[in-house]
């Protein structure tokens, strides 16, 4: 029987792996659900988000960008957490399947690999402008917004930290 942290440590993956299953998934006609982010900082909105993405597929694959990634997006002192806390973390999580790293500054070429049937992103985005819509739409997939909780966010913990000290 399996450990927990070796269970948790066996969803996250390397594209090429992930790649091997996603096309094992196909053949059983299971629906594939991606979604991605930094997830610097896991919190509420996160949780809520995850879930709610889940709930969209039978899969929930999860594109992490990496430290490299987030630090040219971010900004400076950016990411908080390493990027192997963060999958540790993330893939602790009931709702998340797989969780897999990126280094580009956006996930297309993972998309484009995975070729999920749902690609999600938060309601900030107009489905049209979220990176991968022309891959998932192309193969009769569906792109999908999910409203985030509102009053959560990674930069207002890390401003009230900073404000607090």
């Amino acid at each position: 029987m399996k450990t927990f942290d070796e269970i948790i440590k066996e969803k996250i993956t390397e594209v090429n792996t992930l790649k091997q299953k996603r096309q094992q998934m196909a053949l059983m006609q299971k629906t594939v659900v991606f979604t991605n982010g930094c997830f610097d900082l896991l919190h509420y909105g996160h949780a809520d988000y995850l879930a709610k993405a889940r709930s969209l597929g039978d899969v929930l694959i999860v594109g992490v960008n990496t430290d490299a990634s987030v630090s040219r997006l971010k900004g400076t002192g950016r990411p908080v957490q390493d990027e192997k806390s963060r999958c540790m973390v993330l893939a602790s999580m009931l709702c998340v399947d797989y969780v897999v790293l990126f280094d580009e500054d956006t996930p297309y070429n993972l998309i484009q690999s995975l070729q999920p049937d749902v690609l999600v992103k938060g309601a900030d985005y107009k489905p049209q402008d979220i990176v991968g819509y022309d891959i998932v739409t192309a193969n009769n997939g569906r792109v999908q917004t999910i409203e985030f909780a509102q009053g959560y966010s990674t930069s207002a913990i890390i401003d009230k930290i900073l404000t607090t000290k």
